[in-house]
């Protein structure tokens, strides 16, 4: 587990600069660093993409994936959650501040738990002890929480729990999780998968959309199914 703690505490350690960097920014400056944290979001969502070999498993997850998440309506219960914890840690609630923090919680949570080190680190840590992979991924995801922070705020210090909650069930659950995780097709699906949503959120955050992200999360696990069938 100490290459979770080490990663979680590098994206607090990021935010935290990222944030008193923030304050010297001006607001014009502030929107420029904005849009080229959301470019370079399009980018590594792009990447990833490209890491997919079988688009009839990319389809049928999204499909799937966003019917099961706009019936259970995820993106609806995630700003309801999003509006307490504002209420809770902002002394005066502004307009617009809840859906900040849930965009910034959002988009920082899936970039830095979507993809393949966190799954091939993860299972590395929980087999071998090793967690050299988890390391490396830590310094990568503390630069970027630097960038998210000093663009998007507060909101991305809450991605620390989402990476030791979900890195750290994947290293105790190893064991578990060998036999399918450890599938390379089935990863770079996944992998896929997840960067089509880390596209969206770029989008998003450049202005040009709004998809409601959360509600397709579960998408990113449907190819776990699906490859058995390819």
């Amino acid at each position: 587990m100490l290459g979770v703690f080490v990663n979680t505490l590098t994206v607090i350690l990021g935010t935290v600069i990222g944030i008193l960097f923030r304050k010297f920014l001006p607001q014009r400056l502030g929107d420029a660093v904005m849009k080229g944290v959301a470019l370079c979001v399009l980018y590594i969502g792009i990447s990833g993409m490209l890491e997919g070999t079988n688009a009839i498993i990319a389809i049928l997850s999204m499909a799937c994936g966003a019917i099961v998440g706009t019936l259970i309506d995820i993106d609806k219960w995630f700003n309801r959650f999003a509006d307490f914890l504002q209420t809770k840690l902002a002394r005066k609630k502004k307009e617009g501040a809840s859906s900040t923090l849930a965009e910034a919680f959002v988009s920082s949570s899936l970039l830095f738990c979507v993809g393949a080190m966190t799954i091939v680190g993860s299972l590395d840590a929980g087999l071998r002890g090793d967690n050299s992979t988890l390391y490396a991924k830590a310094v990568l995801d503390g630069i970027s929480s630097i960038f998210f922070a000093s663009s998007l705020g507060f909101g991305v210090l809450l991605s620390a729990a989402t990476v030791f909650v979900y890195q750290g069930a994947l290293v105790l659950l190893a064991g578990v999780l060998q036999s399918v995780l450890t599938n390379e097709f089935i990863i770079a699906e996944m992998t896929c998968v997840g960067s089509l949503l880390i596209i969206a959120l770029g989008l998003n955050m450049l202005g040009i959309t709004k998809i409601k992200v959360m509600n397709y999360l579960p998408a990113i696990f449907f190819p776990i199914l699906f490859c058995q069938f390819f």
